[in-house]
């Protein structure tokens, strides 16, 4: 007598999943290198900044040059760089390798988010836009850069 075939347990199709998987992978590597390429691509300076309590910071930012002034934004309020240039103005940009000191003067209002956004626009082209999608600059403020005197 012979033993009664048992059912073979189902198969899972991990093929699709493992093809769905790297194809997200895939598209996730392609936009973090679209986003690094965008941010880094063009020319970014460090921004060096001194909180009120004293505090030293550097930030990357995008630079535009507009009637003898170097222009950088804020892309909010909030942002860490903004609230130490409020304390206090007095920065230093390093610029393909050189550091220059400058006084900050913020440009609050529509149109100094206009003229950065268009400024940053024009210079940096489809990076522009692409960050745009992916971070929020609608209440962004221009910041003026002029050489001490």
């Amino acid at each position: 007598m012979t033993p009664a075939a048992t059912p073979a347990a189902p198969r899972r199709d991990t093929s699709r999943l493992r093809v769905a998987t790297a194809a997200a992978l895939g598209v996730g590597a392609l936009l973090a290198v679209a986003t690094l390429l965008a941010l880094e691509g063009r020319e970014v300076v460090v921004l060096r900044t001194t909180d009120g309590q004293g505090r030293h910071h550097e930030t990357r930012v995008w630079i535009a040059d507009f009637e003898q002034a170097s222009w950088v934004e804020a892309a909010n309020p909030e942002r860490p760089f903004y609230r130490d240039i409020l304390a206090q103005p007095n920065v230093q940009i390093v610029r393909r390798g050189a550091t220059q000191a400058f006084r900050a003067h913020p440009v609050a209002g529509r149109a100094g988010h206009d003229l950065i956004r268009r400024l940053l626009a024009e210079k940096y082209g489809l990076a522009d836009c692409w960050i745009g999608l992916l971070a929020d600059t609608s209440r962004s403020i221009a910041i003026r850069l002029d050489a001490p005197t």
